[in-house]
């Protein structure tokens, strides 16, 4: 039988390197490891420096295996004239999905979104991910078909904040 039993925590320095081996999987999962460049010392400073931009939250068995992360940043809307709270990635290990992980850590960040006074509280999935998109929308979430992310990164970032 699945192990259910699990405690929500901020991350700490010390789980930087477990944390970093989750976003490995997450990248596999995505088929996105051609653009993994993370360490536990690049993502220290964002986490854990004088500061933070991000933060962190994990899932912790009993044993102090971490089987789920989420991370996240406050972004802002302009129309509510208020903050809100972006995830930027949540991931659960497969052999842990269906225990109620990623379920509790999204109601965890609903509730820090509210005890903070935020807005709203949004992500992006992938589009053929249907099994998250169904996840999200049973828990409540809508997902916004009229919108696309834009995105300039690497040289394309280099060229367009010099030209």
């Amino acid at each position: 039988m699945m192990n259910t039993d699990f405690t929500l925590r901020a991350a700490e320095p010390r789980d930087l390197p477990a944390v970093v081996g989750l976003i490995g999987e997450l990248a596999e999962f995505e088929k996105l490891t051609h653009l993994l460049q993370v360490t536990p010392d690049k993502l220290a400073p964002h986490l854990f420096g004088p500061k933070p931009v991000a933060e962190c939250w994990v899932a912790e068995l009993p044993g102090g295996e971490l089987v789920a992360f989420a991370l996240t940043f406050t972004n802002f809307s302009t129309f509510l004239a208020k903050p809100g709270l972006y995830l930027e990635d949540l991931y659960v290990r497969p052999a842990h999905r269906s225990a109620g992980i990623g379920k509790a850590l999204l109601e965890h960040l609903a509730r820090v979104a509210v005890e903070r006074g935020f807005g709203r509280f949004e992500w992006s999935v992938l589009d053929w991910n249907v099994n998250a998109i169904r996840f999200y929308e049973k828990m409540g979430a809508t997902v916004m078909p009229d919108w696309r992310i834009c995105r300039v990164t690497g040289k394309a970032l280099q060229n367009f904040g010099t030209g």
